[in-house]
């Protein structure tokens, strides 16, 4: 029998428990903190891109393939599209973000606002 006023040890079994929870928790810590920095770097990427495509396509005149050499490097996911009626690029990153710009005239290629 236990004295008074001391605690016995926990078991094996409610010590693993509380290990695997730890680790279950830092894990998710972990996938939020990546996922928070993809997000950001996937709105900017495609922002950047939209807008730097939609000035080669629409102010330089060039061909869409072409302006796809702009990319800089680290931004290989993005894919560019353009709407010639519309004069606008949209640039997108899988499942993650997508942007904008649109070309008018007398300012050059702007990016569509964000919905906050």
């Amino acid at each position: 029998m236990a004295k008074a006023g001391t605690r016995s040890s926990p078991s094996k079994p409610r010590r693993g428990l509380w290990i695997l929870l730890a680790i279950i928790t830092a894990v998710t810590a972990l996938c939020f903190h990546y996922r928070a920095q993809a997000l950001g770097f996937a709105q900017a990427a495609t922002a950047y891109s939209a807008r730097v495509a939609c000035s080669c396509r629409f102010v330089a005149g060039r061909g869409m393939k072409d302006c796809a050499k702009d990319k800089p490097q680290g931004t290989e996911l993005v894919t560019l599209v353009d709407d010639v009626e519309a004069r606008s690029v949209t640039a997108r990153f899988p499942l993650i973000a997508s942007d904008t710009a649109s070309y008018r005239e007398g300012y050059g290629c702007v990016l569509k606002e964000w919905d906050d």
